[in-house]
């Protein structure tokens, strides 16, 4: 739980996603060091709820290792798009962008409505949440 609480500070958003996902991790020498939780939405539609690295192993590939291994999994199994949300600004999303993610809508005021303290990136306050699908072409559903 504490790696998911990196990217995610509630864990009783967490507790209640988790149940249904698939959780995916990424180790080094037999130590978890990242983790992502994805949850199929609807046929062939599935969104990362989480990813997270561990602080000391951050900028070190691991995390851009095992969504890259999620976007190919999700490619061969029976998948026409991952979705994932974000803030607004920040190098989350920049990392989701890099890997092919497209901002699809704006959830405003995600933040404020779904999390009791208020939460910042950059000491900036966080707001609104951007959705970034990422389609895979020739699918659709």
């Amino acid at each position: 739980m504490g790696l998911l609480l990196l990217a995610d500070p509630s864990e009783e958003k967490i507790r209640s996603y988790l149940p249904e996902s698939k959780c995916f991790v990424a180790s080094s020498n037999e130590a978890v060091v990242a983790a992502c939780v994805v949850l199929q939405i609807k046929a062939g539609i599935y969104e990362i709820m989480s990813i997270a690295v561990q602080t000391a192993h951050q900028q070190a590939g691991y995390g851009t290792a095992l969504l890259t291994w999620i976007i190919d999994f999700y490619r061969q199994s029976d998948a026409s798009e991952i979705r994932v949300g974000t803030g607004t600004f920040g190098y989350q999303l920049a990392f989701y962008q890099k890997h092919g993610f497209r901002v699809t809508s704006i959830d405003h005021d995600f933040f404020i409505k779904n999390y009791p303290e208020p939460l910042f990136e950059d000491g900036i306050p966080l707001f609104d949440m951007l959705r970034l699908t990422l389609s895979y072409s020739g699918r659709t559903n």
